[in-house]
């Protein structure tokens, strides 16, 4: 069931009155009924999995719990069995259900090198939607416990309805088990200035997502799916719309997510901070994901020793953990790029700091103005991008045909003729159309903009009068319905991680 979808539209006010009105001891039963139609909606078999990941979880984290009261060395020992146990199962149906393809692709292809062909049996398996989220976020759970910070649960019910919480479930945040566990125990009363608060945060996010990233994406699937009709410019328009995109898809599957637990009574992760604002690569990663980024830190950046035992092994781990990070988004060489480019960037931002330290001394730049730090956004956005570039093509070995395409039919007099004016005419957008998602675009860098000034944009609206706030919830909601991507004709589209 998408979020943008008439079948959410109907879900959603109902799960919401049913929880408010039924009595607290059981709330969280409904809804761990409604998460798992939620997830079922797509396949019910996919909950077979979910569940299997569950008592998987579940069951390390009291036998840890069992381990830890033994005494001594033995009981170390056991714990250490129970936690790699836990981490070797759950990669494993990882690896079987979204990797195993690709490796077996990958090794025939090492192989061929030397002339030898290696026949490895290969099955063809659906990813089931959201596995890598509800993996990572049982992943988190056992090593919490295993280091004693959080309880092991002992309700197994509460436990699968802190991994299968339906507005994060298949796209995020990845919870931590001392935010979102603790919550389900909480009551969670009807309030309606909280309820209001969530309505609007979801209405951004359907702005974000049927408005920008729904229309952005009509113009870059036409050039991305048919590159060799296009100029290198057009691609490189493309490609710069597509950050956009994959921001407004994500950052709006996100608010609507953080939107929807909010009207119920529950906090989750802010999992985006104004990320194209950053002045550097390593500042926009602590500002993009931040529940995914922030675990990679604490479960493998860390562990691999961090920044705490000299720069080449900071800058090894960093590599690492990016690397592992494109990895998890995809399997496929673009994605391993994608990710070790954005190690790289940092690494190669690190050693270069003293150059560019006496470069501005000597030639006597100032950093404090406003003029350098729009400078720093700008080469911070175009590396970032030249990344997302290998995001989005369809393989490794097809993000080289294009980038090859794309140098050697620059077009530059094509691109800007009067009769094909930025190319809009032949990339899927009509003139209107183009220029509502530059206005929206607009809007959107403009309140990014000022949410990291500290615009307390929420504060703001509260304190108007009751005419004018309703005047933005109605125009919030009829840009959507007179903007947004849907309609006769339109396939409601699926957010761009939920692949993941």
């Amino acid at each position: 069931m998408l979020f943008n979808s008439f079948s959410f539209l109907i879900f959603f006010p109902i799960v919401a009155i049913v929880y408010f009105l039924i009595p607290q001891r059981i709330k969280y039963l409904w809804l761990l009924g409604a998460s798992y139609y939620f997830y079922m909606s797509w396949n019910p078999k996919y909950a077979l999995l979910m569940l299997a990941v569950t008592v998987i979880t579940y069951g390390a984290g009291l036998l840890m719990t069992v381990c830890g009261r033994k005494s001594g060395r033995r009981g170390r020992r056991l714990k250490m069995v129970c936690i790699f146990g836990g981490i070797v199962l759950l990669l494993g149906i990882l690896f079987v259900f979204k990797y195993y393809g690709f490796a077996v692709e990958s090794v025939g292809k090492v192989f061929a090198i030397f002339h030898i062909t290696v026949q490895m049996s290969a099955f063809d398996i659906l990813l089931p939607v959201g596995i890598s989220f509800y993996t990572f976020q049982g992943l988190g759970y056992i090593i919490d416990v295993y280091r004693g910070e959080t309880a092991a649960e002992k309700n197994f019910l509460r436990y699968a309805l802190f991994l299968s919480f339906f507005p994060q479930l298949v796209a995020g945040p990845i919870e931590r088990s001392k935010n979102l566990l603790n919550q389900i125990y909480e009551p969670h009363k009807f309030d309606a200035g909280r309820v209001k608060d969530g309505l609007l945060l979801m209405g951004w996010g359907f702005f974000q997502k049927l408005v920008i990233a729904d229309r952005i994406a009509i113009l870059v699937d036409e050039v991305y799916g048919n590159y060799l009709s296009y100029s290198g410019l057009q691609l490189l328009l493309a490609t710069i719309l597509f950050a956009f995109q994959i921001y407004c898809d994500f950052g709006g599957y996100s608010d609507i997510a953080v939107g929807a637990a909010r009207v119920m009574g529950f906090t989750l992760t802010k999992n985006f901070r104004s990320p194209y604002c950053a002045v550097t690569v390593s500042e926009f990663w602590r500002n993009w994901h931040i529940s995914l980024t922030t675990w990679f830190r604490d479960y493998i950046y860390i562990p691999l020793g961090g920044n705490r035992r000299g720069r080449w092994r900071k800058y090894r781990n960093l590599l690492l953990t990016f690397t592992l990070s494109g990895l998890w988004h995809g399997a496929g060489w673009n994605y391993i790029i994608w990710g070790g480019l954005n190690g790289l960037y940092q690494v190669a931002g690190d050693l270069t700091a003293p150059l560019r330290g006496l470069l501005q001394e000597k030639l006597h730049i100032r950093t404090e103005c406003g003029s350098y730090r729009l400078f720093r956004r700008l080469i911070t956005f175009a590396a970032v991008d030249f990344s997302w570039f290998f995001f989005r093509a369809d393989g490794f070995k097809i993000a080289l045909q294009m980038l090859r395409h794309g140098f050697q039919n620059i077009g530059l007099l094509t691109f800007f003729s009067q009769e094909n004016l930025l190319g809009i005419h032949t990339i899927g957008l009509s003139e209107k159309n183009f220029f509502v998602m530059l206005l929206s675009l607009v809007l959107l860098m403009w309140v990014d903009n000022r949410k990291r000034r500290g615009v307390d944009f929420k504060g703001i609206l509260a304190r108007q009068n009751i005419w004018f706030r309703w005047l933005v919830y109605y125009g919030l909601i009829f840009s959507i319905l007179i903007f947004g991507i849907y309609g006769p004709g339109y396939d409601a589209s699926a957010f761009i991680y939920f692949q993941f």
